[in-house]
């Protein structure tokens, strides 16, 4: 097959469809607030596997045919507690993924200042031959074929004879965390645990690539996913007191301005343990013992965890907080720190777990929303959580959230409002919410079908899920789904991945998406197979391909343009399945 070829025949494709990508799915204005009951046709059934899966699956379809989309959606919402022994077949060669960070660390950490020195002395090596480099940190060394990996390993180990008791590098930590998210994607049978894992990773996002959050985050999902169907109080009290969180947004190191790290050697309590003046230690004494003391820094109140706890976790941006509030609430959270990271100075150990240091916390009463809070250390932080997390704008911008993600990217309001009262009235519980927006004439109706665009990674994992293709190695899809705008766990700021179509539809974008789907309907994505001696099946049509692949159908817009090509010489299943999954129809869910 000419790729080139096939690159202009695909262009002309999703041109030909961007409109409808683009614009509003038909009706959408038109829905009504009145619940409805929950039809089982296939219609119904596919748009309820679109939205609450990473695609529609033979076997998915299947289920929900035979059970009805009412006890579907109900299984989802309370899956069986059984483990799913093929998943976990398939995660088992990421070994990083079992591993809790203290382990990680430990295995796989660079000493800081070792990493100091090898990347003096990369750079003084590559200026010698007159080599420069626009990789990020880590990334050079991913960059490198295996034989050159080696050489530079070993180099570096003779070197630094630190590394030679490390298992691997930083880069195969996140490598296998984003093995892990496509491979859960693609094969969970808790397709809505998967789901509701991947939305509230993007709601309280972190950055892989700061500091020792790429050591933190396998812990801080773990986290996430057993929480994600539960109060939302319970979920925001999780995220506030991960190393992750506090490492990112900068809080492990907010303080009173008055704070000396000699004050965490006194008699007192940290991290609700008592710590007896016994041979206090220096927080950089080290191993050794060394009273040497921590070197003079100035110390203050970090705002960025406060600020994003308002604008983005609870309140939203026009939730009704002011820079005053903000003010406060960091104040509040002044103490809340990492066990072994800070705020004293370099790290101690590698445990990596929430601590409250009781000396660096802001004395006094905060006053925040209109609210009073009392002095009481680390309780000041516990309070707020919970005034935001019971606050009316946070019931309002969790629903709306929830509603632009399994809805519409322009929510309707009357279903918003709904579920914001159920938020309300039950506490916060993100099951009933959801049960709530799934059983609503918005979610079941035709209005709002086909209304959303997938983002790269709905969209890679889907196409896995309607080809049953084999995934032996996941790396070279999580490297495609980056190459398409959306590196998983690299999202730098705070505000994660848009869930709205104005993100991802562009001719680049969506030509990307088309070689992608040639690329994998003819084997050439490394890693992953499908069956070719289906594909190659010379009685196959368009219309056969359509139906096994897309379901709801090509639009006769797309469905003559695809016969355009396929009449053309050559043309075999395979790329007939590479048009389909490229198709604007395809795009859609």
């Amino acid at each position: 097959m000419n790729r080139n070829r096939y690159s202009d025949a695909a262009l002309r494709v999703v041109l030909a469809g961007q409109m409808a990508v683009l614009g509003p799915a038909p009706g959408a204005l038109a829905a009504s607030p009145v619940t409805a009951s929950v039809p089982s046709d296939d219609a119904t059934a596919i748009h309820v596997l679109n939205r609450l899966t990473f695609g529609p699956s033979e076997k998915d379809l299947a289920r929900v045919r035979r059970v009805g989309v009412s006890a579907w959606i109900e299984e989802q919402l309370r899956p069986s507690a059984a483990a799913d022994t093929a998943l976990a077949t398939r995660l088992a060669p990421l070994e990083t993924l079992q591993m809790d960070t203290a382990e990680l660390r430990a295995k796989y950490e660079i000493p800081p200042d070792v990493r100091q020195q090898i990347q003096k002395a990369r750079a003084e090596r590559d200026a010698a031959e007159g080599k420069t480099s626009a990789a990020a940190p880590g990334e050079r060394f991913e960059q490198m074929d295996a034989k050159a990996r080696r050489e530079e390993r070993e180099a570096m180990v003779k070197q630094f004879p630190q590394l030679a008791n490390l298992q691997g590098t930083p880069q195969k930590v996140v490598g296998e965390l984003q093995a892990g998210k496509v491979l859960r994607a693609a094969y969970a049978e808790r397709q809505l645990d998967e789901v509701m894992a991947d939305f509230w990773f993007n709601h309280f996002n972190v950055f892989a690539r700061k500091g020792p959050v790429e050591f933190m985050i396998g812990d801080y999902e773990r986290g996430i996913r057993e929480r994600a169907f539960g109060k939302f109080e319970d979920l925001l009290v999780a995220v506030a007191q991960s190393p992750a969180m506090l490492f990112y947004l900068d809080n492990w190191q907010s303080v009173d301005p008055g704070f000396s790290p000699r004050d965490l050697y006194r008699p007192q309590t940290m991290g609700g343990r008592p710590r007896p003046n016994r041979n206090p230690r220096p927080a950089d004494s080290g191993p050794s013992g060394n009273t040497k003391q921590p070197p003079r820094r100035a110390y203050g109140i970090n705002e960025n965890y406060a600020r994003e706890l308002m604008e983005l976790h609870t309140l939203g941006v026009d939730g009704g907080y002011t820079q005053a509030d903000v003010v406060e609430v960091a104040k509040a959270f002044t103490g809340w720190t990492i066990l072994g990271e800070g705020p004293g100075g370099p790290r101690r150990n590698k445990e990596s777990r929430f601590a409250f240091a009781e000396p660096a916390h802001v004395k006094g009463d905060k006053h925040v929303l209109g609210f009073t809070i009392r002095n009481g250390g680390e309780k000041e932080g516990l309070e707020i959580l919970h005034l935001l997390a019971t606050h009316p704008s946070t019931a309002k911008f969790i629903s709306r959230k929830l509603v632009q993600r399994f809805v519409a990217d322009r929510p309707p309001q009357a279903l918003v409002d709904r579920a914001a009262a159920t938020f309300t009235r039950t506490g916060g519980d993100i099951r009933e919410v959801l049960r709530t927006i799934f059983s609503s004439e918005e979610f079941l109706g035709p209005a709002y079908r086909s209304a959303k665009i997938k983002t790269p990674f709905e969209f890679v994992v889907s196409s896995v899920r309607a080809t049953g293709a084999e995934v032996k190695n996941p790396r070279p899809l999580s490297d495609k789904i980056g190459a398409m705008g959306m590196p998983l766990y690299l999202q730098q700021p705070p505000t994660g991945y848009k869930d709205a179509a104005e993100e991802w539809v562009s001719t680049s974008s969506l030509l990307e998406r088309m070689n992608f789907a040639l690329d994998l309907a003819a084997g050439r994505v490394r890693g992953v197979s499908i069956d070719q001696r289906a594909l190659n099946n010379p009685s196959a049509t368009l219309d056969s391909v359509a139906a096994q692949l897309l379901p709801g159908g090509l639009s006769p817009k797309s469905k003559e343009t695809l016969e355009a090509e396929a009449a053309k010489d050559g043309t075999n299943k395979a790329m007939l399945v590479g048009l389909v999954l490229g198709s604007p129809e395809f795009q859609r869910k």
